[in-house]
């Protein structure tokens, strides 16, 4: 407007006129510039101080040292107002500046508990922004955890009515959902007790602290836990081992166990009842060649049980049973094996197992005899005769000797059953077995076959022993006497022998011929012995209706 209104002033009053236009459009430009950038830096002081003026103010009250008069008094002067409004200004940007970078947590709080200012970091330690804690209707609420939030309000209000400053430690909620450990202070604002200006809490992030005093009580927690197991086990272990220990000391089996220094670690009484020892006997740590030197006068060949120890220890796995004499009657068996470690990569000792199987050997052999020999005479019966028999043909058939069967069957006996009884009979099988087991030789085996027959078997034997011995068999009974009801009797016998394998191939066919051979003994008037002749073992064969029968010789 001036430009255009200097324009025209010179077109109308000429050159001179446009010089005037033109100074007057210059000045009134220079007017309107400066009063522009008066008004520009009025408006961002104002700016300045609206942004900043309720922090300034808030620091006012709160510390009067650091307040800075924002009013300038009536003869202060505008060119200093602008002065000290711009100092303000600038403290309150430095001050701005400081909060934000404080590293701890800072928050104001009024007198009622409304969050009034919280510094950024609130920001750092939670996730949450200070306007959204501003914004929130109770920050308390908002940013403790429900477990401390309760605690944290009444100390609070505790220091807000009065109370000296309060330390403690809570947990603030994160913006994701976990939890965030801060260590607080909460102290008074402003001079007046009685009317305070507001509350100050400072927090102090110390989640890494919490999390290590976490870890350091689960470790804790863990080595009690350790070792209140280790203590349980320990006496569940001793527990184990008292009622092992009574477990293996009531067992008839004598247990010690040696370490890999052959030294005893353990034994049971068994173990010192089989080998003599008295019960009160201490043999832990003994040395195996000590415990030897004490045994040895117990066993009957103690060089022989001492090598099969030597042999022993060679192995690594389980080792035969073992029988030991002892010089008392006794016999021990052992057995004895390696123990392992836990680990399995070695091994710890030696156990042996000791048994006194005396009572056991007898009870087998009196067993054995029950069924190899027969109850009344006590000669070995039937079943022992198959058995030795077909062990006598095979080592003749091996050796190419000669057996010899003699069948023996008794003439008379029946009568004497029936007139005195079989008790009296008996008697007389009795009397008869005992004296012909008088002329048996060591080598030839006597047997009951039942009945009143008997057998004797002959290994390695010739016809002419074998008719020798056929004589005196048939003599010693023919000599026995026996008492009955104030009477005395006595009987023959009728014998047949026969040769493997002159007379025969097979056992069945050498008692068949033997047999022919005793009753053509009985046929031809008893007592007497007949030797089967060369053909004998075919006669079994025929019926007896036909001659050809056993050439019979005898005395």
């Amino acid at each position: 407007m001036l430009a255009a209104f200097a324009v025209g002033i010179g077109k109308y009053i000429g050159d001179d006129g446009a010089r005037l236009a033109a100074v007057i459009t210059i000045a009134a430009i220079g007017l309107l510039a400066g009063a522009a950038v008066r008004c520009d830096r009025l408006r961002r002081a104002r700016e300045r101080e609206q942004g900043n003026l309720e922090i300034a103010a808030r620091l006012d009250r709160l510390d009067a040292d650091a307040a800075i008069p924002l009013a300038p008094s009536r003869e202060v002067r505008p060119q200093d107002a602008l002065a000290r409004l711009d100092a303000a200004s600038d403290e309150v940007r430095r001050l701005r500046e400081i909060a934000e970078g404080v590293y701890g947590l800072e928050a104001l709080f009024d007198v009622a508990g409304r969050l009034v200012w919280i510094s950024p970091s609130i920001h750092r330690i939670t996730g949450r922004t200070p306007e959204e804690c501003l914004g929130a209707p109770d920050a308390i609420v908002f940013l403790v955890h429900e477990s401390d939030r309760n605690y944290c309000l009444r100390m609070a209000r505790k220091v807000a009515e009065g109370g000296p400053p309060a330390n403690f430690e809570m947990r603030l909620m994160r913006a994701d959902g976990r939890i965030c450990w801060v260590a607080c202070h909460w102290r008074r604002l402003g001079d007046d007790s009685t009317h305070p200006a507001g509350l100050r809490m400072s927090a102090e992030d110390i989640q890494a602290r919490k999390e290590t005093e976490y870890k350091l009580l689960e470790t804790v927690t863990e080595l009690r836990r350790a070792q209140a197991l280790r203590e349980r086990y320990l006496a569940r272990s001793n527990d184990e081992r008292q009622r092992l220990s009574a477990l293996l000391n009531v067992i008839r089996l004598g247990i010690l166990f040696m370490d890999r220094d052959h030294r005893v670690l353990y034994y049971n009484r068994a173990m010192l009842s089989i080998w003599g020892f008295a019960p009160d006997e201490n043999l832990i740590g003994m040395r195996d060649v000590v415990l030897q030197s004490r045994v040895a006068p117990l066993l009957e060949q103690p060089e022989a049980y001492f090598e099969h120890i030597a042999g022993v220890l060679q192995m690594h796995g389980v080792s035969e049973a073992h029988e030991i004499s002892l010089r008392d009657g006794r016999i021990v068996t052992d057995v004895s094996t390696v123990v392992e470690s836990a680990q399995g990569r070695r091994w710890i000792g030696r156990v042996w197992i000791y048994e006194d199987v005396t009572e056991e050997r007898k009870i087998a052999r009196k067993m054995v005899e029950l069924a190899e020999r027969d109850p009344l005479t006590n000669l070995f019966n039937r079943r022992r005769f198959h058995e030795e028999l077909n062990r006598l043909l095979a080592e003749a058939t091996r050796h190419e000797v000669r057996v010899g069967l003699i069948a023996i069957d008794l003439d008379g006996f029946k009568p004497i059953n029936d007139e005195f009884g079989h008790q009296a009979g008996d008697t007389v099988l009795v009397g008869l077995a005992q004296a012909v087991g008088g002329v048996i030789r060591r080598n030839e085996m006597f047997f009951r076959l039942g009945g009143d027959e008997f057998g004797v078997l002959v290994p390695d034997a010739e016809e002419g022993d074998l008719c020798e011995l056929a004589r005196r068999i048939l003599e010693v009974i023919r000599t026995q006497r026996f008492e009955f009801e104030g009477r005395s009797t006595g009987l023959t016998a009728s014998l047949g022998i026969a040769l493997f394998p002159q007379h025969a191939d097979t056992p069945e066919q050498l008692i068949a011929v033997a047999d022919q051979a005793m009753y053509c003994s009985k046929n031809r008037g008893r007592d007497r012995w007949t030797l089967a002749g060369s053909e004998a073992h075919e006669s079994d064969r025929m019926a007896p209706s036909e001659s050809d029968e056993p050439i019979c010789r005898g005395d």
